[in-house]
């Protein structure tokens, strides 16, 4: 974003909760548009519109306080995909559905996204580890649902088998196709959600029915 960013009037008596949710906000929108190591606790003040020593009684230094914002998105991002899917559908719908999702909270969120896949992979080292255990969540979600289908076709130990390195490779297909976005936001959630299932899960039900390719 490379809009000025914003800096609220400074209020008072708000309950801790919403004190923490104000800082939380400026904060990702901060580390969204400057990284990690280029934003300052001094903007985020202006921008939450609260004094630093604040920032610090309430959420820590800025190391802690990156962190805290990588777990509360990671798990916004979690349960809006859980939300997604609709369990009383096949597993090709409940997987469309929950990419659909993810998708419409990376639109809807941009900094967050921003915060998650670009700028704490780009600091590595624990904040890394933050963003693998989400991925890990979002992998089993998938494996879950390939097993199912598997599991219904009567190929239960072979969907066990690949289902968790099939659902890894969907995962980091959603999300390199989800940075792509950010640069061709013309795209609606559903196109794409469409493009990623015409790509993997003809596949997927290629392998359920026993078409595997090998090399000649």
């Amino acid at each position: 974003m490379t809009e000025e960013v914003r800096s609220p009037a400074r209020s008072r008596r708000l309950p801790r909760a919403v004190r923490e949710r104000q800082i939380l906000d400026a904060a990702v929108e901060v580390f969204s548009q400057h990284g990690y190591h280029s934003a300052s606790m001094d903007e985020i003040s202006d921008v939450a519109g609260v004094s630093k020593p604040m920032i610090y009684s309430y959420l820590g230094a800025k190391e802690d306080l990156f962190a805290k914002c990588i777990r509360r998105e990671a798990a916004r991002l979690l349960e809006a995909v859980r939300m997604g899917i609709r369990s009383e559908l096949p597993p090709d719908m409940q997987l469309w559905h929950g990419l659909r999702a993810f998708y419409r909270f990376v639109a809807e969120h941009r900094d967050s996204w921003t915060v998650l896949h670009r700028q704490a992979l780009t600091v590595g080292g624990q904040f890394a580890g933050e963003i693998n255990q989400l991925r890990s969540k979002a992998i089993d979600m998938v494996a879950a649902l390939v097993v199912t289908a598997g599991t219904k076709k009567g190929l239960g130990p072979a969907a066990e088998f690949s289902g968790p390195a099939l659902a890894v490779s969907l995962v980091g297909a959603a999300e390199s196709l989800a940075d792509w976005w950010l640069d061709h936001s013309d795209v609606s959630e559903g196109v794409l959600a469409s493009w990623l299932m015409n790509l993997v899960w003809l596949g997927f039900n290629d392998l359920l029915e026993g078409e595997i390719w090998q090399p000649s």
